[in-house]
């Protein structure tokens, strides 16, 4: 059973290398049942020059004991995207679902919090959308933000996009 479970996550992690990574960069306390508010910075992997933070809440062990639905978290979250430093566009989805970003598991098997980046050429302006993936009742929930490319030194490694 053992191997199984790191059969599992070696396929997961390997699978995900082209996701970015969460780095927590804040937590916040917001009761006495112990539940959280946790802030996460993303890089882009294919996006340099621009993070994205998410936020979105963690049940702690009361809340959990109490409710019931002890495997999963809140479909909540939130994302503001800046430009951090120049930006440098590698190669990208340009079509109009976009591209992954970001994904982590917030429920025991099948929910998944994620984060699209879609391309906006008309406006020229980067898009993320963070949303929750789960078998049933849809990604109802979700959070945008934007990084216009307009009037920026942006260098595309594969020409921009015409």
């Amino acid at each position: 059973m053992r191997l199984l479970a790191i059969l599992i996550s070696t396929a997961v992690i390997s699978a995900s290398s082209e996701l970015a990574r969460a780095q927590q960069v804040g937590e916040v306390g917001v009761d006495w049942l112990g539940n959280d508010i946790i802030v996460e910075a993303i890089k882009d992997p294919k996006v340099d020059g621009v993070i994205c933070h998410v936020s979105y809440f963690d049940r702690g062990v009361v809340d959990r004991l109490q409710k019931g639905n002890w495997f999963e978290d809140p479909s909540d979250s939130a994302i503001s995207c800046r430009q951090t430093g120049p930006i440098a566009i590698r190669d990208i989805e340009l079509g109009e679902g976009g591209e992954e970003v970001f994904k982590q598991g917030i429920s025991l098997i099948w929910k998944k919090q994620v984060v699209n980046r879609i391309y906006d050429k008309a406006n020229d302006t980067l898009i993320y959308l963070s949303h929750s993936r789960q078998v049933q009742d849809g990604s109802a929930k979700m959070a945008i933000s934007t990084v216009p490319l307009y009037g920026r030194e942006v260098v595309w490694t594969n020409g921009k996009p015409q």
